[in-house]
């Protein structure tokens, strides 16, 4: 799930609910959310998405943890870098590697100032 949508998406498998992280990702997306929320404890599955033809591959994230909400978690900072910092949405997509807490302040934030 993206930071700007608060939906509760889940999806069920074998009988098990499942909340979707993110849907339609690149791998290299899915691998960084994989490793970022397996960091914080949470168990994440990547699955691979149906193939469409003359489209890049895709993938998603998802976790058994059907109360993981990643909004109310980057937004209470709750949850840490692999060096400790905490979580900034700018991090979180993968927007910058600083983790500059005032997400409201874009003059604080160098990818705009390109």
């Amino acid at each position: 799930m993206a930071l700007d949508k608060f939906q509760h998406v889940t999806k069920e498998i074998d009988g098990v609910n499942y909340r979707i992280i993110e849907a339609g990702v690149s791998k290299s997306r899915a691998d960084f959310l994989h490793r970022l929320l397996a960091h914080n404890g949470l168990e994440t599955i990547i699955e691979t998405d149906p193939a469409k033809e003359g489209q890049e591959q895709t993938y998603t994230i998802i976790t058994p943890d059907v109360t993981f909400n990643p909004v109310v978690k980057v937004y209470n900072r709750e949850l840490r870098t692999f060096d400790g910092r905490r979580v900034t949405p700018d991090y979180w997509n993968q927007l910058t590697e600083k983790t500059e807490p005032n997400y409201w302040d874009l003059n604080k934030k160098d990818f705009l100032k390109k």
